[in-house]
């Protein structure tokens, strides 16, 4: 088991062996998280919502600190400061039993008393309608333009840590910005990841990085509620969300478990919302597109136009950097299964074009015959197979009241993708093995 510590200012006590010491410092060669807190530099955030967003940054950091074992599953306990410790360890037991459900892990969650007393003084408070979630992916597209559709004035989240994301967030929200007017349109960027091994920590951390990333989901939310606890407790915070993806069926057995991603699970959320409010956050967490499929999404919009001139701009692809490997221009690539279900959505409107992408992976097959192959070979299969009502379940629990809308969803799904492979040209290889639409 590795423990994990997270002191949140320099005056707690160093923790004994053998813990991972995690300190939210902004900069300095010991600092072991990489924050920027532009998030909430004009905000002040309640306590709650506070500690709720350090606690979730620490699980993100500890899951991306301690690499899988073959057996996937680790047994980690993490320590961390909070200002209502009694709260908090009224709630532990269940906080850790979703983050298991996240991310397949053995969490042990002990909250400790901080010291910390007060907040900064705020120096501009700008009101806004709803906080919106926003990778710069086609969904928080979607969610970000029905909300200003409304006439909404609309504070945007997004999360980062390097890469393609950033460039595309802020491209994507100054379109945005230009379409609907810059007073409705507020983005706030949060940069947090662990920093490198670097001698002059308090104990240097390992090197390696575990991939899989599991937890992002948790911190992406937490960044979200404390934007928006900072605005006021009334305002909601919109996660905008595909139905087909949030229940995420296995493509394969091989996949079932944590093995497949549980960001929006149903499960997952409605735990996370349980606790939150148990720990005095108040505000509505909202997700209007559980039910949908991504096309559904796109096809009901309040501004149609926005999406058509919006949606080629938009990056949902699970490692956009890759392509490069393959001389190849980064982007969406085209064959991870967040391309394949994208390029199903938009061929659901009208506007899928194959040479938006890196690889066009239905015509490209002999390109894509080792990993970067595996999602398309595994689609192909489970479309191949019948589609049964306990399918929705194999992911998790889905709430009773809500198995009919999920199990269409998931059929509506489905049909989303082969229709869109019938019509896109397939190679034989790919057509050979398509049941009928």
């Amino acid at each position: 088991m590795t423990v994990f510590h997270l002191r949140t200012h320099r005056s707690q006590p160093a923790p004994a062996a053998p813990t991972i010491l995690l300190d939210w410092f902004t900069s300095g060669e010991g600092s072991t998280i990489q924050v920027r807190e532009s998030l909430t530099a004009d905000l002040v955030p309640p306590a709650q919502a506070m500690d709720f967003l350090r606690f979730s940054a620490a699980v993100y950091c500890a899951d991306r600190l301690m690499p899988r074992p073959a057996t996937w599953t680790r047994t980690m306990e993490l320590e961390f400061a909070v200002r209502d410790v009694k709260a908090w360890r009224a709630v532990a037991a269940e906080l850790s039993a979703a983050l298991s459900f996240l991310s397949g892990d053995k969490w042990r969650l002990a909250p400790m008393p901080s010291t910390e007393l007060s907040h900064r003084k705020a120096i501009l408070r700008r009101e806004v309608d709803a906080v919106c979630l926003f990778s710069g992916g086609l969904d928080s597209l979607a969610g970000a333009v029905d909300l200003l559709a409304e006439g909404k004035k609309v504070c945007l989240v997004a999360h980062y840590e390097g890469g393609q994301a950033p460039k595309v967030q802020l491209h994507v929200a100054r379109l945005l910005a230009r379409r609907f007017g810059a007073d409705h349109v507020v983005l706030r960027r949060l940069f947090l990841r662990p920093s490198a091994a670097a001698a002059r920590q308090t104990r240097p951390l390992p090197d390696t990085r575990e991939p899989s990333m599991r937890s992002r989901s948790l911190l992406f939310l937490a960044a979200g509620l404390v934007v928006a606890a900072g605005y006021g407790g009334n305002v909601p915070l919109f996660i905008p969300e595909n139905g087909f993806i949030g229940i995420n069926v296995p493509l394969t057995l091989a996949r079932s478990g944590s093995l497949s991603t549980r960001t929006t699970h149903p499960h997952f959320m409605a735990e996370i919302g349980a606790q939150a409010s148990r720990l005095r956050i108040s505000n509505p967490i909202v997700n209007p597109y559980r039910v949908l499929t991504k096309g559904e999404i796109l096809a009901t919009s309040r501004d149609r136009e926005a999406i058509v001139a919006l949606a080629r701009e938009t990056l949902s692809c699970a490692h956009p950097e890759a392509p490069r490997y393959a001389k190849r221009p980064q982007g969406n690539c085209g064959y991870c299964l967040p391309c394949l279900i994208r390029r199903a959505a938009l061929h659901h409107v009208g506007l899928d074009n194959p040479n938006d992408y890196s690889f066009d992976a239905l015509r490209e097959v002999g390109e894509l015959a080792g990993d970067r192959g595996s999602d398309l070979r595994a689609l192909v299969r489970s479309l191949s197979r019948q589609a049964r009502p306990v399918d929705i379940l194999r992911n998790g629990p889905v709430p009773p009241a809500d198995l009919k809308e999920f199990a269409a969803v998931y059929e509506r799904g489905r049909h989303e993708m082969l229709t869109w492979m019938h019509a896109a040209n397939p190679s034989s290889h790919v057509r050979d093995q398509l049941p009928t639409s």
